[in-house]
């Protein structure tokens, strides 16, 4: 008993103590695992805290989709084409040069690219996405998306690129995009968020910036799920944006590159009117440029050089150029004359070449003058001597109100860039900006559209389109916002005697074909396109008396920018005028050499919808203009498939 009993002894206390080792050890681990605990949850808490908020929603803005913009047959001036950019998201890159070294070894970026980046992170907040590279290729976009996990923050993205398929032709038209820039931003009040996303692009001038709020359209937005080291897990909600508006504007695509052109290597412009609606059907200035540059960035070489072009393709001549009209504004001082009864058509003056004014001379551009003269012959033969007594009858106050009557010294609401106003000077004006008085002189000299005058060759068209209908023609750019007819109310009378203004327009047709006419070598022969017009010849410099004895210089013997400017405006077919063509030539010399022949080109190409027959030509014309038109044709797009069913 005493062994069994020793031997149980010996058993408890082998169990005993096992027990006590168990219970230690799980006593440790409990104790352990407290600590654990409390150095995950106490002293590791902000850092978990930190990688908590990093695996969260984030919300971003998408882009939307600007809406394009077409000429009057629903041609594609302005588009969307599809373009792959890399992105970036500064919060979850961590580090942004190592990012970016890493970056470059999958897709080439320059040093600009690196530095442009840092500027626009640093311009916004870190939740911001900033665009490190755009158009980049679908293979490259492939090798970044196949190293995500070694890119924090960096991704693809599909988005849109502007293109302008009809390049040069519609470039002070249409205009172009670019990147907001924050000039952009301090002209805006309280700006959508949506322009502050780096290198979001807005209209830069034309339409797309006039019409930027419309064409824009709103921003959608996506919610994604990202992880601790920025990766996005999985998109949670998508609401799509709305597309910006379409426009269809006035503007015939065909006649605008034939009108591009023509104008050729010359410094000019060329505006037509439909007649009565005041449809732009083209709107031209030479040179022009490619506004696709601008889009993608363009080089500082070819910025450069458009700056430094003495031609100043920049510059919208068309609405921006203002021009002394030259002899293209004698209507409207007839038309002041004759409506204050001042005048009949059948007062003669003689003009002997030049006319004494408050002991000044004033010189005809005919040295011996035109003799025994009315107001018919005056306008036909464009003589100025004529006008200078009209002058002093009328006075500037009377010239200053028919001329603002017929959309002279007027800004006309169209969608362009620095459309100006121009000049009509008038005693107050003087007064105001010279603190000088108006002067008899002045009024002479304003008579034939020279002095302070200055018209664009957007009014000048204006004035013939009211010239040829009588009636208050505005012009007109958008044809349509998302289909939605955008025609104002019709023409109203502009209140000027019909027996007075056929004067005129009997006038203007003998300019162009009567024999004696200023313009006769740029008629028409057939009866349905034949044109009414005025040349225009508008001096920029001082003839001195020694030339005035001896004989004034040629133009071609000048440099370019001392000759004068050559100026057209005409309507057509005279009879019953469908359109109205204004043409400025910079330096052009006279207007009955360089402008009207372009007018009546483009006169008669906008009437028969494309090349017309030789047979409306004079016959000594045809062999030129045939070679011509050859030349031209591969200026304008075929246009074969172009038109929708948009009207």
């Amino acid at each position: 008993m005493t062994t069994k009993h020793q031997e149980l002894q010996r058993t408890h206390t082998v169990a005993t103590r096992r027990v006590f080792l168990v219970g230690g050890a799980q006593l440790v681990f409990v104790a352990a695992l407290g600590l654990r605990m409390r150095h995950l949850q106490v002293e590791q808490a902000d850092e978990f805290h930190l990688l908590a908020e990093k695996n969260r929603i984030s919300i971003r803005l998408i882009a939307p989709k600007r809406g394009e913009i077409f000429d009057r047959f629903g041609r594609v001036l302005a588009q969307n084409d599809p373009s792959y950019r890399i992105v970036l998201l500064p919060e979850n890159a961590g580090d942004i040069d190592a990012v970016l070294e890493r970056l470059g070894h999958l897709i080439p970026l320059s040093a600009d690219q690196v530095q442009r980046t840092h500027e626009d992170i640093k311009r916004n907040p870190p939740f911001v996405q900033v665009t490190v590279a755009e158009h980049v290729p679908w293979n490259r976009v492939a090798a970044v998306a196949a190293n995500a996990p070694a890119l924090p923050g960096i991704s693809p993205e599909v988005g849109f690129t502007r293109v302008y398929p009809r390049g040069a032709d519609f470039a002070h038209v249409v205009g172009y995009v670019g990147p907001v820039s924050d000039h952009d931003l301090e002209k805006i009040d309280n700006p959508n968020q949506l322009l502050r996303i780096p290198r979001f692009q807005i209209g830069k001038v034309g339409v797309e910036a006039q019409k930027e709020d419309l064409l824009r359209g709103k921003a959608g937005s996506k919610q994604l799920e990202i992880n601790a080291v920025g990766r996005v897990m999985r998109e949670l909600e998508r609401r799509d944006g709305e597309t910006g508006a379409d426009i269809q504007l006035t503007i015939d695509a065909n006649l605008q590159a034939y009108a591009q052109a023509r104008l050729g290597e010359n410094s000019a412009s060329a505006v037509v009117i439909d007649l009565p609606t005041g449809d732009l059907r083209a709107i031209t200035s030479s040179p022009s440029f490619d506004p696709n540059k601008f889009v993608r960035g363009i080089s500082s070489t070819d910025y450069n050089a458009l700056l430094n072009n003495k031609f100043r393709p920049m510059a919208s001549k068309s609405v921006q150029g203002i021009y002394p009209p030259g002899s293209t504004f004698k209507m409207i001082t007839a038309l002041a004359a004759l409506e204050d009864g001042l005048i009949t058509p059948e007062d003669v003056i003689f003009c002997p070449g030049h006319l004494e004014v408050s002991e000044r001379r004033f010189h005809c551009w005919k040295r011996g003058g035109h003799g025994s003269i009315n107001l018919h012959q005056s306008l036909a033969q464009s003589c100025d001597v004529y006008f200078y007594h009209l002058a002093q009858k009328v006075g500037q106050q009377r010239i200053a109100a028919m001329s603002r009557r017929f959309g002279l010294g007027v800004k006309h609401d169209i969608p362009m860039s620095a459309v100006a106003s121009g000049l009509i000077p008038d005693r107050a004006w003087k007064r105001r900006i010279h603190s000088e008085d108006w002067h008899v002189g002045d009024t002479v000299n304003a008579s034939i559209g020279q002095g302070f005058v200055l018209a664009s060759p957007l009014q000048l068209a204006v004035m013939a389109a009211r010239l040829a209908t009588g009636l208050q023609v505005s012009p007109r750019l958008v044809k349509t916002i998302n289909g939605i007819n955008q025609q104002d109310t019709l023409a109203q009378s502009l209140g000027v005697s019909s027996t007075n203004l056929e004067y005129i327009t009997r006038a203007m047709y003998s300019v162009v074909n009567d024999r004696r006419g200023t313009g006769y070598r740029s008629r028409v022969i057939h009866d349905d396109y034949r044109m009414a017009g005025k040349t225009g010849t508008s001096q920029i410099r001082n003839i001195s008396a020694d030339e005035r004895l001896n004989g004034v210089r040629k133009s071609e013997d000048l440099p370019w920018e001392l000759r004068d400017h050559a100026l057209f405006v005409s309507y057509a077919p005279a009879d019953s005028p469908k359109i109205a063509v204004a043409v400025i030539v910079e330096h052009g010399g006279s207007g009955s050499s360089a402008a009207a022949p372009i007018a009546r080109d483009i006169t008669l190409q906008a009437l028969h919808d494309g090349p017309p027959p030789l047979s409306v030509y004079p016959a000594e014309d045809r062999s030129a203009i045939r070679e011509q038109q050859a030349r031209l044709r591969e200026f304008i797009p075929e246009s074969s498939g172009e038109r929708s069913d948009r009207t």
